[in-house]
């Protein structure tokens, strides 16, 4: 029993001082199909022939994909999360005009296959600004690994090009309850520089079906390119999901 009153007194008073602690983990499983809207090559900048993958081998084809992401939940305020995002496509087809790649030519009229991949490894730090009964927004940044290949083969012949490299990306996050249980959620990681731009942004809605389970479907974006001297390339995705995350 508290009987002394300068105590009850501080006590009393550091429930409205200190924020409330939810500290918790989630893990964070998305899938879908996903499809190409544009590859655009020309490897190197200079001296190298601008092709599509798309356009020029073909490859629209809707494929299966899958994210995995962890979150720690600080509190109200502070969240900490790991993503992995693998991404690859085939394509195939045959070029209408020759196509100099990764220093080797390339013959018109040739059974040719393709790949882009594009993986995504991303550790984010956000800070929510605004939390309220029904709205929550947050900014925070987040470090990238690109681990990204662009490859053609033709008979015996094969050429790659490979970049392994880390991206600074602004992450934000709106997180919007317009009904009990339901939520609409923006979401995303973009910059964009002199040197080229990456954005990887979520729209969808959610639903809180148990107090430890939510789902969502939605639609993600990404897209991204850099034209730095060396590579001049430009890519984007769509994606149509369905996401689940569990809360320990």
């Amino acid at each position: 029993m508290l009987k002394h009153p300068l105590f009850a007194t501080v006590l009393a008073a550091s429930a409205f001082v200190v924020p409330a602690v939810r500290a918790a983990v989630e893990f964070d499983v998305e899938t879908g199909g996903a499809w190409v809207g544009k590859a655009d090559v020309t490897i190197p900048s200079e001296g190298g022939t601008p092709f599509s993958m798309v356009d020029d081998l073909g490859g629209d084809e809707v494929q299966a994909y899958y994210r995995l992401r962890a979150n720690w939940l600080i509190n109200d305020r502070h969240e900490v999360s790991a993503l992995f995002a693998p991404l690859s496509f085939d394509f195939s087809g045959e070029f209408s005009d020759p196509v100099h790649f990764v220093g080797r030519d390339f013959a018109a009229g040739r059974p040719t296959t393709g790949k882009y991949t594009f993986n995504s490894y991303r550790l984010t730090y956000r800070y929510n600004f605004w939390r309220s009964e029904n709205l929550t927004f947050g900014l925070g940044l987040t470090a990238k690994v690109r681990d990204a290949e662009i490859e053609l083969s033709q008979g015996g012949l094969t050429r790659s090009d490979s970049n392994v490299g880390v991206v600074p990306l602004i992450n934000f996050k709106l997180d919007w309850r317009f009904a009990p249980r339901w939520h609409l959620l923006f979401e995303g990681d973009a910059l964009a520089a002199s040197q080229g731009r990456a954005e990887d942004v979520m729209l969808a809605i959610s639903h809180q079906a148990t107090d430890n389970l939510a789902v969502r479907v939605g639609y993600r974006i990404l897209e991204g390119g850099a034209d730095n001297g060396d590579i001049d390339t430009f890519a984007l995705f769509h994606y149509a999901m369905v996401g689940l995350t569990w809360r320990f």
